[in-house]
This record gives C-alpha cells, sequence and structure tokens, in this order.
C-alpha cells in the first residue's frame, strides 16, 4: 500500500503535465487577470422610473400608477486581439423567447465581433443594430424614453455581416447583409392566407450608410438607403437623413424617415385590419427633432418633437389612415461628478389622429396618451 502511495504521488504532476500538452487552445481568461481585464469593458445600464399616465379617445379611457423598469442591461465588450473586438448586450426586460429564424431570444440585443481588416475597414459578424441611418436610432435605448412610430416597431437587431470603410477623414461608408427577420416563415406568416404572402429563398437585408463630418465636426450627417424583403418578391425600401448640429452647449438633431413597404412589416396599418390579413403597398413617413441644452453641469434640458404619417394602398388610391404627433420635454439633474447617474422628470404626449377614411371603413377613433414620468438613469461601468 505504500508503494502505491508512493506511485501516485509521483504519477500526479506527470498527469497535470499531460493534460496541459493536450489543450488545443489557451484559454481566453488567464493566470494573468489584470493583463486580460485591462482590455474588458462590463456595463450595468438601469432605467427606473415612476410613472403617472393616462389614456382617453376611442375605447381607451384608463388612469395608473406605477414604478417601472424602463430598461435594464448587462454589457460586455472588450478586446480579444490587437485587430479584434467583441460585443454583448442581455436587455433583462425584453422576451426571452428563442427566435426560430437566428436562435437567439430577442433580450440579446448584441452578439457580435470586429476585426480590423485593414486601417480603414472594419468586418462585422454576429447579431447586431443595423447600420440605418439618423440619430434617433443611434441613441442607446436607454436614453429614448420613447421612440417614435418606425422604431418602435421596426426589426432593429439581427443576424448578419458588415463593414465599416473610412474612405477620408470626415467621411464613412457602411453597408451591411442581414437577416430581414428573427422568426421562420411559419412563424410569422403561417396563419395569413394570401397568394401573395410566400416564402422567399432568402429573407435578406441589403444596408448602405453614409456618414460625414464638415465645420471641424459641428455638423454631421448620417443618411441611408435599406432594402428588405421578407416574403417572396415583396419588400421594403427605406430611407433615413439624419442631421446633427452641435456647439459647446446645444445639440440639435433632426431626422426625416421614408419607408415604402409591399408588404407591411411595422404592422401599424396592418393593426386595424381583420385577423388573417395583412396589408399591402404600406406607406410611412416620419419626422423627428430632438433639441439638448446644457445650462450648467448638473442640468441639462432636452425636447424631443415627432409625427408619422401612414398610408395604405400606395398604388392605387394612397389612402391616408393615420397620423400621429408626440412631445417629449425632459430635465436632467446629474448631482455628481464622477459618476453619470442622472435622475430625471420627463412629460410623454402621444397624439393619435384617423383620417375619416380609417374612421368610416375600419371602425377607428381618435385617441391621446399622456404621462409623467421622475425617475434615474444610470449607465454605470462596472469595469
Amino acid at each position: 500500500m505504500k508503494s502505491f502511495l508512493i506511485g501516485v504521488f509521483l504519477l500526479t504532476p506527470l498527469m497535470g503535465i499531460s493534460q496541459q500538452m493536450d489543450s488545443v487552445a489557451s484559454p481566453l481568461i488567464s493566470i494573468d487577470k489584470e493583463k486580460f481585464l485591462k482590455h474588458v469593458n462590463i456595463g450595468f445600464d438601469m432605467r427606473t422610473e415612476f410613472q403617472a399616465y393616462k389614456f382617453r379617445g376611442g375605447d381607451q379611457y384608463y388612469n395608473g400608477l406605477q414604478f417601472e423598469n424602463g430598461f435594464t442591461a448587462l454589457t460586455i465588450s472588450g478586446q480579444l486581439h490587437e485587430r479584434v473586438d467583441f460585443n454583448f448586450r442581455n436587455r433583462f426586460n425584453s422576451d426571452t423567447e428563442v427566435q426560430s429564424l437566428d436562435l437567439l431570444s430577442n433580450n440579446i440585443q448584441f452578439a457580435y465581433l470586429k476585426v480590423k481588416a485593414t486601417e480603414k475597414i472594419d468586418v462585422y459578424i454576429g447579431k447586431m443594430f443595423a447600420f440605418y441611418g439618423g440619430y434617433e436610432f443611434e441613441f442607446n435605448p436607454l436614453y429614448i424614453l420613447e421612440f417614435n412610430d418606425i422604431y418602435s416597431n421596426a426589426l432593429a437587431f439581427v443576424t448578419g455581416a458588415g463593414l465599416t470603410y473610412q474612405a477620408y477623414k470626415n467621411h464613412q461608408f457602411r453597408f451591411q447583409v442581414l437577416n430581414s427577420r428573427t422568426l421562420l416563415y411559419e412563424d410569422l406568416y403561417g396563419d395569413i392566407a394570401s397568394q401573395n404572402i410566400q416564402e422567399p429563398i432568402w429573407p435578406v437585408s441589403l444596408v448602405a450608410n453614409w456618414r460625414g463630418h464638415f465645420f471641424d465636426g459641428k455638423f454631421e450627417t448620417n443618411y441611408s438607403a435599406s432594402y428588405g424583403n421578407e416574403v417572396k418578391n415583396q419588400g421594403t425600401y427605406f430611407f433615413t437623413l439624419g442631421h446633427k448640429y452641435k456647439n459647446k452647449d446645444l445639440t440639435l438633431m433632426y431626422d426625416f424617415q421614408y419607408s415604402y413597404e409591399e408588404i407591411d412589416t411595422k404592422g401599424i396599418v396592418n393593426s386595424i385590419l381583420v385577423d388573417n390579413e395583412i396589408a399591402e403597398n404600406v406607406l410611412y413617413v416620419e419626422n423627428w427633432l430632438r433639441g439638448e441644452y446644457r445650462f450648467s453641469q448638473k442640468f441639462q434640458g432636452l425636447l424631443t418633437l415627432m409625427t408619422n404619417s401612414a398610408y395604405d394602398n400606395l398604388n392605387t388610391s394612397r389612402d391616408h389612415i393615420r397620423t400621429s404627433f408626440g412631445a417629449i420635454p425632459t430635465i436632467y439633474y446629474n448631482p455628481f461628478k464622477k459618476i453619470d447617474l442622472r435622475f430625471f422628470l420627463a412629460y410623454i404626449g402621444r397624439y393619435y389622429e384617423y383620417s375619416s377614411y380609417a374612421k368610416d371603413n375600419f371602425d377607428v377613433a381618435d385617441y391621446n396618451r399622456n404621462e409623467l414620468r421622475i425617475g434615474v438613469i444610470a449607465p454605470l461601468n462596472l469595469l
């Protein structure tokens, strides 16, 4: 027995060496943790608010008070190699059902790699945000209390590949090839009986984007054009013109958006139709304006104004369906110098007016929603 124990004792280090030699790759997190963590960022973003709201119009007559976690997310990003970065974001208060096409749940918004191919070209692969133009979509949803109608209903985070090309110092071009949906055809359109609704060979979106900087960076443009087809031979043509002016204390942003959809992918017009029908040849035209002014180191004022006009049967009668309006004045208060923690007070007013055509044919009525929110926004950098 004594000889056996001595043998085991002598062989154990050799077994450990054998396991190390058999390893096909060194671990990502090595003993040298300090060196690894230097290139990793971990953030916890949260927006918690108290809401007082009321709905009026149509069949919506309701008052309410509640606390809500408007946005809660964990972000991990960093550098794996001098030319390879990664980005991952999990939004906890989002749908966790795994999507049948891309096989990720909706709460995972980012899961992509960025590879620096050359000094001017970066390549992206994985689940990412679409390179749509404008500045509304550029914001982290943490800072947007309410998006305008297109982005409230658009598929923003999808799987695919893209690249950015820094053609000149002040001009960047971006391109993407993406899935146009996250669900398989039968899960999204399986209950709709129409000869026009058929499965395409590839449900794909193509996005092109141009970002320009002028006048020493005081004025910027963010334009995009995209085409996507969720079903066969019928697609969405989406154009965005974004503009931004910035000086020391004032920032102004204006987006114009035009989305012609041979099949209604936003669902706004479709929502007033009967079940198992889908709107075709729909047009959405939007305007979005946001102004930001810093009164002092601790106080900042914001004002967002938005409109959306929706049309049906664009190729024939061009029927106006609905116009929505929105106004969101907001005050930020940041009491700390060394941490970005903002208390805010905001009013959200949304107004929805249906045309006489829509009222006569679809039994709809105008309505409005008014909210008062008091809360905190905390983009916390943990590492």
